[in-house]
């Protein structure tokens, strides 16, 4: 029995652990009420006044950790869908997972004025079926990366119709609420969407991280993989349903936040120069970003002015128009 150990992905590893954690204190110090770092630390260890504890450990601790574990969950899912479809392209908001999640959210709140937890339940199982659809659709004799491609991205333009549809039947006040869900915040988190995402990733992540080693096979391709002894189309499910999961219940914590789940798995892939799906890399890169561009709107437009959706909207529109000018250049596309 061997193990290959990679010295830079560790170092790069390390090195994005250490930025999430600063940022992290650097956030629930930002706010109406600043608090410095190393007040921020000293009452996470038990040693501040009431109000400190008040301020970071109920308000601020949770927004901060659904932040962490909503990056992390879409950068797993993000590198999953990725290697699977062996695309560049192949991530969460472009083929449509988050639409449909949105589309489950938009369920709830216009025809049935659900509650925040109908509301995140409705968009995890949008984003099941629109994760079910999207496989059975692609199907034929296998998955094909493109093809998987090419069907969530009708799905997704299908889906888009229908959330239009659920907003123009809306009242005034669910359609103001049903546009600041589908943003994508971290405005008003609470305790109640840390411990069940936290289970989740706690079942999940061990799962994808096991199934590491069949995921590399896949990328040299099926037949590839089958002399291996790979499972493959037992493993390419598994692991999707894994990443649709991880998706959707990202999604359901914080709204449809965008093109983490693309940018986190390349910037990971481009920091360890390191073959296959650099999995928890791509882990970490999801958190530090989506940490960072919450600090960074809070900074610039105080704390529940800008969602941290928009941020990562526009940084990752930017990349994905680069992106497409590399791919055709390169011929890929």
């Amino acid at each position: 029995m061997s193990v290959r150990f990679d010295v830079r992905a560790f170092t790069v590893v390390v090195l994005l652990l250490v930025a999430a954690l600063a940022a992290s204190v650097v956030l629930i110090g930002t706010g109406d009420f600043p608090i410095p770092a190393a007040d921020v630390i000293r009452t996470l260890l038990g040693n501040g006044d009431a109000g400190q504890e008040f301020i970071v450990n109920e308000l601020r601790l949770p927004r901060v950790l659904v932040g962490l574990l909503v990056g992390a969950s879409l950068g797993l899912g993000g590198a999953l869908f990725q290697t699977i479809s062996r695309n560049p392209l192949g991530s969460p908001d472009v083929l449509g997972l988050g639409q449909g999640s949105t589309a489950g959210a938009l369920v709830m709140i216009v025809l049935f004025s659900g509650s925040a937890t109908q509301v995140a339940v409705g968009a995890l199982v949008g984003g099941l079926v629109t994760g079910l659809a999207i496989y059975v659709l692609a199907w034929k004799r296998g998955v094909h990366g493109y093809r998987l491609v090419l069907v969530g991205i009708g799905v997704s333009a299908i889906v888009t119709a229908v959330n239009g549809y659920l907003i123009t039947k809306a009242d005034l006040v669910d359609a103001a609420r049903a546009v600041v869900w589908m943003t994508g915040s971290l405005n008003g988190r609470d305790w109640d969407q840390v411990w069940p995402l936290l289970g989740l990733c706690a079942v999940l992540v061990p799962l994808v991280l096991g199934n590491a080693r069949g995921l590399r096979m896949l990328e040299m391709g099926d037949d590839v993989a089958y002399a291996l002894g790979v499972r493959v189309e037992r493993t390419r499910l598994l692991l999707l349903v894994a990443a649709v999961l991880l998706t959707a219940a990202a999604t359901a914590a914080a709204g449809p936040v965008g093109f983490v789940a693309l940018t986190a798995p390349q910037l990971a892939r481009r920091l360890t120069r390191s073959p296959g799906p650099n999995l928890v890399p791509a882990m970490c890169m999801g958190a530090t970003l989506l940490v960072v561009a919450d600090w960074a709107s809070q900074r610039a437009f105080g704390a529940d002015q800008l969602p941290v959706g928009v941020v990562t909207g526009v940084l990752g529109g930017v990349y994905l128009l680069w992106l497409l000018v590399t791919e055709r250049k390169a011929g890929r596309i």
